[in-house]
């Protein structure tokens, strides 16, 4: 089955109308010609073949395509591709590796915060955005600032425990230590 961006990309892969942008994707500078209607998600997705950003609603609704633009969780299904150039761009895949998980991946493992997994990427990196902004202590809080990404399953109870989790550690590490310990 092939999608309209897909009949648009083959379209024009002959080079006409497309566009040379280059964009820092996890640390790394890449540089491709695309056509200039293309998402970021798509660039991402079908360019890079970084899956680990999810495609969910394609309207920026549900929140699976979350990723960091410059520090700041962003959905990629609402960003276009060209608009980004010179920004840093952070991916699930670039948070962490299997043997080094950063330590929202390593507690949303631990607290069994997900169940089909769709929803998990862009909750991660929704939760891990989360700790650098003023959100409250509660839970309610987090459940605030996390509303932009829906999980169907309904693993919500442990999504918003790891995140505490996290929260409760990084205060723990920042606290100061008593003299001689």
């Amino acid at each position: 089955m092939t999608s309209l961006f897909d009949a648009a990309v083959t379209a024009s892969d002959a080079g006409e109308g497309r566009i040379a942008i280059k964009l820092r994707v996890n640390g790394q500078e890449r540089e491709v010609s695309i056509d200039p209607r293309m998402t970021l998600l798509d660039y991402l997705r079908d360019v890079l073949h970084l899956t680990g950003t999810k495609k969910g609603c394609d309207h920026g609704q549900c929140g699976a395509c979350t990723i960091h633009i410059n520090g700041r969780r962003m959905n990629s299904c609402l960003a276009l591709a060209a608009a980004h150039a010179g920004d840093e761009i952070t991916t699930i895949e670039g948070l962490g590796t299997p043997g080094r998980l950063h330590p929202m991946q390593a507690a949303f493992l631990e607290n069994d915060a997900y169940q089909c997994g769709y929803c998990t990427s862009g909750q991660i990196m929704s939760a891990v955005a989360l700790l650098s902004e003023p959100c409250g202590a509660s839970d309610d809080d987090v459940r605030e600032f996390m509303s932009g990404n829906i999980c169907r399953c309904g693993a919500y109870p442990n999504i918003i425990r790891a995140i505490q989790q996290v929260r409760r550690d990084q205060q723990k590490d920042a606290a100061p230590q008593p003299a001689g310990a």
